[in-house]
C-alpha cells in the first residue's frame, strides 16, 4: 500500500490567486427600447413592461425585432406583441380595401348619371370584400351615395306626382266640357292657374342638378303627360272663345263641344243636335213589310239569346263569335226591328264587349307569368340549374298551358313571340342533354349486348358442371350486372330484355331441373320421415341418417329460401312431434320422483300468499311448513314393479348399478309404444360376485368393531347419487383413508374425527325451479317479518311512554312486545310507573343516551360531558350499557313531559334492538 504521507521534498505549487468577480451581464440591446422588459426578473413584470411599451405605439420594425427576441424567452410575453402585429397587419390589409373602395365610390360620385342599382351594389360588394365601411373615409362615401339615391328616388316619385296631377288636371277640363260655357268661363281663371303651376314644378324638376341619374322612363313619362296636358289645355281655350264668340254673334259657327252647342242653338231657338237626329232617322226610315220585319225581328233574337247564354257562361270565343253574328244580324236587319229590341241588342254588345275584354286581360295575365317562368328557366342561382329532363318536362308544360290560355282568350302575338324565343333558348340546352343521353344509350346498349354475349359463352362453358351453388352464384351476379346497367331507350330495353330472357332462362335450365329432383328427393324424405315419426318406437339412428341425407341435399342444390323453407318445415314437424312424445313420456316417468319438488313449490307459494297477508304469526307458520317440506325425505316410488327385489345384498352393488342404465333405456323404449305392448320378460337374475372383503362394524380407530359404521356423507348435498352406490364408495370413511396414508399420526393436530356428530341427510336435490322458489320465499318471509317487527316495536314503545305518562303499569307492553329484556326489568319497570313519580332523573336518562349512543339535546350536552368525566374516574363502575335497564326504571319513577318522553324513547329504539 502507498503510505498517506507523501515523501516529495519539493515545494509545493503556490494556488492561483482568485480571479476577480465575473463582471455583470450587459444588459439586452433592446431593454432600453422596451423599458426593460429584458431585465425583469419574473414573467410578470416582463408583460407588464411590455405593455407599456405597447401603450406607446412603436413601429412595425421594431414589434418585429422585439418579438423575434422576446418569443424565444417568454411566450407569454410575447404574445401581446404578436397580437398587435397581427391587429397592425389587418389594418394594413383593411386600409389598403378602404381605398380601393374609397375609388369605387368617388368613380360613382363623379359621374354624370348615376345608377341606383350600381350604388347599392358597391355598399353590399364592399361589405362582402371586408371593407370598414364604419370608418372614414368609407363611412362618408356611404353616406354621401346614400343622399344621392335619396334624391334619384324622390325625383322618380314627383315625377309620378307630376302625372297624376296631370291627369286631375285633363279630367277637370274634360268635366268642364259637360256643363254649361258659363261655368267653364267661370273655372277658366282658376284652372289656368293650376296649369301654370303644374308647368313650374315640371321645370323644376328637369333642371335639377340629379335630373340626368333619373332611370329613362321618368323623363318620357313626365313629357308625355306636359304635351297631354298642354293639348287639352289649349283645346280648351280654343273650344271656350269659339263657345263665347257664337253667344255673342248670331252669325257665328257654333263650338266642337256638344253641350255648349247645344246651349247656343236653345238660346238662338234651334233644334238641337238629339232633336234634329231624330227627326232625320223618322223621315228617312220607310215603312217596312210586317212579314219581313217579323222575320227580321226573329233572327236578331236568336243571335242575341245566343250572345246572352255565352256571356252568362262567361265564355269569351263563344261570346266574340256571337258577338259578330249579332252585329251582322244588326247590319242586315237593323233598319226592320223596333227600338226596344235595338236597345237590348246594344245593351247585350257591350256586356260582350266587357267580357271580351276581360278575357283578354285575363289571358294576357297568364301569359305574362308563362313568359316569366319561360325567362326564369336558364336564369336560376348557381347550384339550382334543372337539369335536362327535367327542363324537357318543364318546357312541354309551359307550352301546353299557353294553348289552354290561347283558347280562353284572344291571342297575343307579341307576347307569344317572347314566349316561345325564351323556350327555344331553353330547348338548346336541353338538345346537348338529349345528344348526352344518346351517346350513353349506345354506350349502354352495347354493353348490355356484351352481357348477353358473355352470358351466352358463359353457359357453353359450364355444361357438365355440376356445381349448382356456384352456378347460381354466377347467375346473381350476371342478374346484378344485367340491373346496374345505364339507362337505355324504352324500345331499345323491350329488345334487349327479351334476348337477356331468352339467354338466361337457357342458362338456368339445368339449375332448374336440378332443383325439381332435388325437390323430388326431399319430398320423399319428408315422406320417409313422416313414416319413421308414425313408428311406435322411434328409431333414433333412421332419423339421425336421414337428417344427414337432408343436409347433404340441401348443401349440394340451392333453392328459393321460402320453398325450401317450407320443405324444412315440412321434414321437421313430424319428427319434432315424435320427440316430444317421446318428452311427454319420458316426464311422466319421471313425474314421481319430482314430488319433494312440488311439495317444495306448494309451500313456497303458501309462504309468499302469507307474506303478502301480513300477519306474523301466518307467515312464521308458512316458514315452518316450508322448512319441514325441505326436510322431508322422499317417498319410496310406488310405480316400482312387483318382480324387484325386496333387498339387494352388498354384493350385488354393482350389478344393480349396472342394470339400472340398461332398465332405464327399456323403460325409454317401452314408454313410447304407449303401453299397448305387453311387458317384456323380465332378464334372468345376475348371479353375484364373489365376496373379497366386507367391512363388519365400524373398523375406525377407537371405534368398537362390532358397532355398525354410521352413515357417510353423500355423493351430492341434496340426496344419494345417481349411480346407485350409497354415499361415497365402499371404500369407508375419508377419515379411514387419511389415517391410513398418515400412518396413524396426527401431524396437524386435528385429533380424532370420529367423534364429530353424523351429517344430516337432506334428502335428494331440489329441482332449479324449486330452489329458486323457496329462496326467494325465505327471503321475502325474513323482510316482511323483520318489518312487522319493527312496526310492532313502535307500537310498544308509544304504549310504554303513555302508561308512564298516566301512571297506570296495566298499559306498560309485555315483556315479549319490548324485545330481549333480563329477568324481572319489566317488573321493576311496572314497580317505577305504579309508584308516586319521585326523585330525579337527569343523570340516568344520561346514563341512557350515552348507552343508546344517541344525541342529547343542546342544553343537557354540558351535563353529559360532566358525567363522561366522572365515569372516567369511576373506573370499577358498571358501564352505562350494563345499567341500562335499571337506568330505565329510574327514569320512570319520576315525572314525565314530553321533552323526557322523547329522550327515552329515542334510547330505547336503539336499546331494545341490541
Amino acid at each position: 500500500m502507498f503510505p498517506f504521507i507523501s515523501r516529495n521534498k519539493t515545494p509545493e505549487t503556490p494556488e492561483p490567486a482568485p480571479a476577480p468577480a465575473k463582471a455583470a451581464a450587459a444588459p439586452h440591446p433592446l431593454d432600453g427600447v422596451t423599458g426593460g422588459a429584458f431585465s425583469a426578473a419574473t414573467s410578470g413584470e416582463r408583460a407588464a413592461k411590455v405593455r407599456e411599451w405597447l401603450a406607446t405605439n412603436p413601429g412595425a420594425e421594431q414589434l418585429q425585432e422585439v418579438f423575434k427576441e422576446l418569443s424565444a424567452r417568454d411566450k407569454g410575453a410575447a404574445k401581446a406583441i404578436r397580437e398587435r402585429m397581427d391587429e397592425m397587419r389587418r389594418a394594413k390589409g383593411q386600409e389598403a380595401i378602404a381605398a380601393e373602395w374609397a375609388e369605387k365610390a368617388d368613380k360613382l360620385l363623379g359621374a354624370s348619371k348615376l345608377n341606383i342599382a350600381d350604388a347599392l351594389a358597391w355598399q353590399r360588394d364592399a361589405a362582402k370584400a371586408g371593407a370598414p365601411l364604419s370608418r372614414e373615409p368609407l363611412s362618408a362615401l356611404k353616406t354621401q351615395l346614400a343622399d344621392r339615391v335619396k334624391t334619384i328616388e324622390d325625383l322618380q316619385h314627383r315625377v309620378q306626382v307630376q302625372r297624376e296631377a296631370a291627369v286631375l288636371l285633363a279630367q277637370r277640363v274634360e268635366v268642364l266640357s259637360t256643363k254649361s260655357y258659363k261655368d267653364a268661363q267661370s273655372a277658366e281663371a282658376a284652372l289656368a292657374t293650376d296649369v301654370q303651376h303644374w308647368q313650374d314644378q315640371a321645370a323644376v324638376l328637369e333642371g335639377d342638378a340629379s335630373w340626368g341619374s333619373v332611370e329613362a322612363r321618368y323623363p318620357s313619362m313626365l313629357e308625355a303627360s306636359k304635351s297631354q296636358l298642354l293639348l287639352v289645355w289649349d283645346a280648351f281655350q280654343s273650344a271656350l272663345k269659339q263657345t263665347l264668340a257664337a253667344a255673342d254673334d248670331a252669325q257665328a259657327p257654333l263650338p266642337t263641344v256638344p253641350v255648349w252647342a247645344d246651349e247656343i242653338r236653345a238660346g238662338r231657338g234651334l233644334p238641337t243636335e238629339v232633336e234634329q237626329a231624330a227627326a232625320r232617322a223618322a223621315a228617312a226610315k220607310p215603312a217596312a213589310d210586317p212579314q219581313e220585319s217579323k222575320r227580321a225581328k226573329q233572327v236578331v233574337q236568336e243571335a242575341l239569346k245566343a250572345l246572352q247564354a255565352h256571356t252568362a257562361e262567361g265564355h269569351g270565343k263563344g261570346a266574340s263569335s256571337a258577338a259578330q253574328q249579332l252585329r251582322a244580324a244588326l247590319k242586315q236587319h237593323g233598319k226592320l226591328i223596333d227600338q226596344d229590341l235595338e236597345s237590348q241588342v246594344n245593351t247585350a254588345l257591350i256586356a260582350a264587349g266587357e267580357l271580351e275584354g276581360w278575357q283578354r286581360w285575363s289571358a294576357d295575365k297568364v301569359r305574362e307569368e308563362l313568359l316569366a317562368k319561360a325567362q326564369g328557366l336558364l336564369a336560376r342561382p348557381e347550384g339550382q340549374e334543372l337539369g335536362g329532363r327535367k327542363l324537357q318536362e318543364a318546357l312541354r308544360q309551359l307550352r301546353e298551358d299557353w294553348k289552354k290560355a290561347d283558347q280562353s282568350g284572344p291571342t297575343n302575338h307579341a307576347l307569344w313571340k317572347k314566349f316561345d324565343e325564351a323556350c327555344n333558348a331553353a330547348y338548346k340546352h336541353v338538345e346537348v342533354w338529349l345528344a348526352k343521353v344518346r351517346e350513353e344509350g349506345a354506350k349502354h346498349r352495347a354493353e348490355r349486348e356484351a352481357l348477353i354475349a358473355e352470358l351466352k359463352a358463359w353457359v357453353e362453358a359450364h355444361k357438365p358442371s355440376t356445381d349448382w351453388k356456384r352456378i347460381q352464384r354466377d347467375l346473381f351476379q350476371f342478374g346484378d350486372r344485367w340491373r346496374a346497367s345505364g339507362h337505355v331507350g324504352e324500345k331499345a330495353y323491350a329488345e334487349l330484355q327479351e334476348a337477356w330472357k331468352s339467354a338466361l332462362h337457357e342458362a338456368s335450365a339445368p339449375l332448374h331441373a336440378a332443383q325439381k329432383q332435388s325437390i323430388a328427393r326431399r319430398e320423399a324424405m319428408v315422406a320417409q320421415a313422416v313414416e319413421l315419426a308414425a313408428a311406435p318406437n322411434l328409431n333414433i339412428d333412421a332419423v339421425r341418417e336421414l337428417q344427414r341425407q337432408w343436409q347433404t341435399e340441401a348443401q349440394s342444390v340451392p333453392m328459393d329460401r321460402r320453398h325450401e323453407q317450407k320443405l324444412w318445415d315440412a321434414f321437421r314437424k313430424p319428427l319434432d312431434e315424435a320427440f316430444a312424445r317421446k318428452t311427454q313420456q319420458r316426464e311422466r316417468v319421471q313425474h314421481q320422483l319430482s314430488a319433494r319438488d312440488q311439495a317444495v313449490l306448494d309451500a313456497s307459494k303458501a309462504l309468499e300468499a302469507a307474506n303478502h297477508s301480513g300477519d306474523a304469526a301466518r307467515i312464521q307458520a308458512a316458514l315452518d311448513g316450508l322448512q319441514q317440506a325441505l326436510q322431508a325425505q322422499q317417498a319410496p316410488v310406488s310405480a316400482e314393479p312387483a318382480a324387484a327385489p325386496a333387498a339387494v345384498p352388498a354384493t350385488d352393488t354393482d350389478a344393480a348399478a349396472e342394470a339400472a342404465p340398461a332398465e332405464e333405456a327399456a323403460a325409454e323404449d317401452g314408454g313410447d309404444a304407449g303401453g299397448a305392448e305387453v311387458a317384456a320378460p323380465a332378464p334372468a337374475p345376475v348371479p353375484p360376485k364373489p365376496v373379497i372383503a366386507q367391512r363388519s362394524g365400524d373398523d375406525r380407530p377407537g371405534m368398537r368393531r362390532d358397532a355398525p359404521a354410521a352413515a357417510g356423507r353423500t355423493g351430492k348435498p341434496g340426496g344419494d347419487r345417481r349411480d346407485g352406490r350409497d354415499g361415497r364408495d365402499s371404500r369407508g370413511p375419508r377419515s379411514d383413508r387419511g389415517q391410513e396414508r398418515r400412518g396413524g399420526d396426527d401431524r396437524f393436530g386435528r385429533g380424532d374425527r370420529t367423534d364429530r356428530a353424523p351429517r344430516e341427510d337432506r334428502g335428494p336435490r331440489l329441482g332449479d325451479a324449486a330452489f329458486r322458489a323457496q329462496r326467494d320465499a325465505v327471503e321475502h318471509a325474513q323482510a316482511a317479518l323483520r318489518k312487522l317487527a319493527t312496526q310492532a316495536h313502535g307500537q310498544a314503545l308509544t304504549q310504554m311512554m303513555e302508561a308512564w305518562s298516566k301512571r297506570d303499569a296495566a298499559l306498560l307492553p309485555q315483556a315479549q312486545d319490548l324485545g330481549r329484556l333480563a329477568g324481572g326489568s319489566r317488573n321493576s319497570w311496572s314497580q317505577a310507573i305504579a309508584a308516586p313519580a319521585a326523585g330525579d332523573g337527569s343523570e340516568a336518562m344520561l346514563r341512557l343516551e350515552m348507552a343508546a349512543e344517541v344525541p342529547t339535546p343542546a342544553e343537557h350536552i354540558n351535563a353529559r360531558r360532566a358525567l363522561q368525566l366522572q365515569l372516567l374516574t369511576r373506573r370499577n363502575d358498571p358501564s352505562p350499557q350494563e345499567t341500562w335497564q335499571q337506568d330505565v326504571a329510574k327514569v320512570l319513577a319520576t315525572s314525565s313531559d314530553e321533552a323526557s318522553a322523547r329522550r327515552l324513547q329515542n334510547a330505547l329504539k336503539a336499546l331494545l334492538k341490541k
